[in-house]
């Protein structure tokens, strides 16, 4: 699929200047000269492509849309068209992106001392440091606040117990952001270095989705951490949730990309399978019907990033508009995977193809960082002012 033209029905570079094309172009370009022609190999063997990582740092895709410390300083929108350029590459790859910026780089950014800034962000902006976000545990994922994780100050140190699970990028990672509960019960963050004593990562096996991404658990026993480790603007559960609402907020983009490489792939297997009368299926009713839902929804997910994105851009966003961006966008790229694949038949199963890899990878961002139907609770309580979680 090099030289991937795009899908735009509704004509939305229209809406796009010219900055944000160049960049969505130079996204566009990596993953068509470096992503696409090894993804399927380090899919099928299950190994993360790192050497791709300081080509990413150069093009300055982590920490794209923050101020200072060697970032791109993107708008939200030039952030939201490379995440959706990285994951028409492969959601595996787009995640990484996504952890190293908003869950890793944003909190030091937003939460962090001068001196945690400027230790890290430099390094993690180059690719030179890899980071790490520990929230979810093995008995709690969609409850963060129930988390077992605890950080008891001693001295000039906290000792922290607990372990993490589902964690991308965990055991290649030289910092971990952990979250963990201190002795009064509030939720706060910690930057644990790798090598640290008590600190243990390793790695999750026999994964038929996000294969080409690194995915762990990490356990802390005794862990000891200076105590200028604590992330000092951080307290409570809202310290992780902004984290997740940047990272939600990258996902909704990159969705799209991986919808526009399914239904690509379709269209143009369509033009040229032929079956009955030797007539390509794409002149088909039920495959055209296919073909125009795809590319109504994608048309119609674009638009709601690109708002979502300039809404972000004038501080006018909240966190129930990036859910609904998530949840609506993973929904959609999911069932466009699943109509591709039924066009292309027997072949879409196939790595061949990239449909299948997109539809396994797709139904871990449809769980991950708030699953389909925990954002619809989130909207609904935006909507009625009633939580219902309980």
């Amino acid at each position: 699929m090099a030289g991937f033209p795009g899908v735009d029905f509704i004509d939305f570079d229209s809406l796009l200047t010219g900055d944000e094309k160049l960049v969505r172009q130079t996204a566009r370009a990596f993953v068509d000269e470096q992503v696409l022609p090894i993804i399927e190999k380090h899919n099928r063997e299950g190994v993360f492509p790192r050497h791709l990582v300081p080509q990413m740092g150069e093009l300055g895709f982590f920490g794209a849309s923050l101020k200072g410390y060697g970032c791109a300083g993107m708008s939200n929108v030039e952030y939201g068209l490379v995440t959706q350029e990285l994951e028409r590459g492969d959601s595996g790859l787009r995640s990484f992106v996504s952890v190293q910026s908003a869950l890793v780089m944003y909190p030091i950014h937003a939460y962090g001392s001068d001196a945690q800034k400027e230790k890290w962000l430099p390094k993690l902006q180059k690719g030179e440091a890899l980071g790490c976000f520990g929230l979810t545990e093995p008995q709690f994922g969609s409850n963060p606040g129930g988390m077992l994780t605890r950080a008891v100050r001693k001295r000039d140190r906290y000792i922290l117990n607990g372990e993490k699970m589902w964690i991308t990028s965990g055991s290649i990672a030289d910092v971990a952001v952990i979250w963990a509960k201190t002795e009064d019960d509030v939720i706060h963050g910690f930057l644990v270095e790798k090598g640290t004593p008590g600190f243990k990562a390793w790695d999750v096996h026999g994964k038929y989705s996000l294969r080409a991404s690194v995915t762990s658990g990490l356990a802390m026993t005794d862990c000891e951490v200076p105590a200028e480790n604590l992330l000092p603007k951080a307290e409570g559960l809202k310290g992780p949730l902004g984290c997740l609402t940047q990272a939600r907020y990258g996902i909704g983009w990159g969705a799209v990309g991986a919808a526009m490489a399914c239904y690509d792939t379709a269209l143009q297997y369509a033009k040229t399978r032929k079956q009955f009368n030797n007539r390509p299926i794409a002149s088909h009713q039920l495959v055209q019907e296919k073909l125009a839902w795809m590319i109504t929804e994608i048309s119609k997910a674009q638009l709601l990033a690109y708002h979502v994105g300039k809404l972000k851009d004038a501080g006018r966003v909240d966190f129930s508009k990036v859910s609904m961006l998530k949840m609506n966008n993973v929904w959609m790229a999911l069932e466009c995977a699943r109509k591709s694949r039924d066009i292309l038949g027997a072949n879409g199963i196939v790595d061949d193809y990239c449909i299948m890899r997109h539809m396994n990878n797709l139904e871990s961002v449809y769980t991950y960082e708030g699953t389909h139907d925990i954002h619809k609770l989130i909207i609904g309580e935006k909507i009625t002012g009633i939580p219902a979680y309980m």
